[in-house]
């Protein structure tokens, strides 16, 4: 899929974790202790086939793997809990290279920036407050407040509404197969960020792919499409 952006990119949907944030390895601390907590043997495989779902998802997933009738709610209190204690202790956790001087360099020419996260909205929050990223986003869209999780297009849709402008003025940066997947069911251009923690995840159905947010600024978006 190709659009032409000049004169009518309005918009850019951003994932987090990947993407904003490197909060993979903090995650990753806080599943391993609730993994712990609860004896359960998650390969390597299975965990990354996890990345960019919400932890509704992912603790569905794992009450049905592991046989864990009516606990669903009990594993994601219990993994949002350590995520809060790491990274309340956590003192280097910091933005993605080069991530703020992009969002600002969207935010100054005039773009509508949206955030559509699998993450929960108190985490999203946590992270904003942090860095100080609420004057640049329009809108904070948290898809474990949805129906059904990334790679299901429903929270691009809705991200895709809340910027206020069709889906051929957007496109979303992502950094995990579930996140592209969904963007490209929801019809939009997709950027894949292949960052330093993005671990085996599959690019394929990303329309352009990146290693440095450099290669995206406004001019130089503008001029690709």
């Amino acid at each position: 899929m190709v659009f032409n952006f000049l004169n009518m990119l309005k918009a850019v949907i951003f994932d987090m974790d990947g993407v904003i944030v490197d909060s993979e390895p903090l995650h990753r601390k806080a599943y391993q202790k609730m993994f712990d907590d609860f004896s359960l043997e998650v390969s390597n495989k299975l965990y990354e086939s996890f990345t960019g779902q919400s932890t509704q998802a992912i603790c569905e997933k794992l009450c049905d793997l592991f046989n864990l009738k009516g606990k669903v709610e009990i594993l994601i209190n219990r993994k949002r809990k350590y995520f809060k204690l790491i990274f309340d202790k956590n003192q280097e956790f910091q933005l993605i290279e080069g991530v703020l001087e992009l969002i600002k360099d969207y935010y100054k020419s005039g773009l509508n920036l949206v955030l559509a996260s699998s993450a929960s909205m108190d985490n999203i929050n946590l992270i904003f407050k942090k860095f100080d990223l609420d004057p640049y986003f329009i809108r904070k869209l948290s898809g474990a407040d949805l129906r059904a999780s990334k790679p299901h297009p429903e929270i691009f849709i809705n991200a895709t509404e809340a910027t206020g402008f069709s889906k051929e003025s957007c496109f979303v940066i992502e950094d995990s197969t579930n996140g592209i997947r969904a963007a490209k069911s929801a019809g939009l251009f997709c950027v894949g960020f292949k960052g330093l923690h993005s671990k085996n995840q599959d690019y394929t159905d990303a329309d352009m792919i990146i290693e440095s947010f450099k290669e995206i600024e406004y001019s130089k978006i503008i001029n690709k499409f």
